[in-house]
């Protein structure tokens, strides 16, 4: 499998996981510190939205990959 046919899949994998879910949450460390013995530390939980737009589009984009004929 040539390069463009991998990035085509994984195009497409990506813009259905983005369709699928809708977005992702991850945590952040902001602020530690330490007073004596003891230690505090500050996580956010910050959510990351993915766009219709950008699920659909990286779906169209994979498929226009895969569909163009090769390059000789």
């Amino acid at each position: 499998m040539n390069q463009i046919r991998v990035i085509a899949i994984i195009a497409i994998a990506l813009g259905v996981a983005g369709l699928a879910y809708g977005g992702f949450t991850y945590i952040k460390d902001t602020h530690e510190t330490q007073i004596g013995p003891i230690e505090l530390t500050v996580k956010d939980q910050r959510t990351v939205n993915v766009p219709i737009w950008a699920g659909v589009g990286a779906i169209v984009i994979g498929v226009g990959l895969l569909l163009a004929p090769p390059k000789k």
